[in-house]
């Protein structure tokens, strides 16, 4: 993930996106960095317009929420019953304090 990472990096940074500038970005962040793997991303990269993919990628969640009401309906009981039983736990921690002090 890393690598995705200094080429977004790079990218944001008005850089060119070299296997140099991408091992400079994997050093700085502490990485070690793997030049089959910055030549595999860089192939993959080489037809991608990285502006129109964040882009696409940004309305995903939007309409993942979109779909989600009919899937949470059916969470929120659940949810609800792990509420209560923290709220349970909370009591029962709070009273046992409650001896400390007589």
């Amino acid at each position: 993930m890393e690598y995705v990472y200094a080429a977004l990096l790079i990218h944001k940074a008005g850089g060119k996106m070299t296997a140099k500038a991408m091992e400079e970005v994997l050093t700085a962040a502490g990485a070690t960095p793997d030049k089959s793997r910055i030549k595999a991303l860089l192939a993959a990269l080489k037809d991608v317009d990285i502006d129109e993919a964040l882009k696409s990628a940004a309305a995903m969640p939007v309409a993942a929420a979109a779909a989600a009401p009919a899937g949470g309906e059916a969470a929120a009981p659940a949810a609800e019953e792990k509420k209560e039983e923290e709220e349970e736990k909370e009591e029962e921690f709070t009273a046992g304090l409650g001896s400390l002090f007589g």
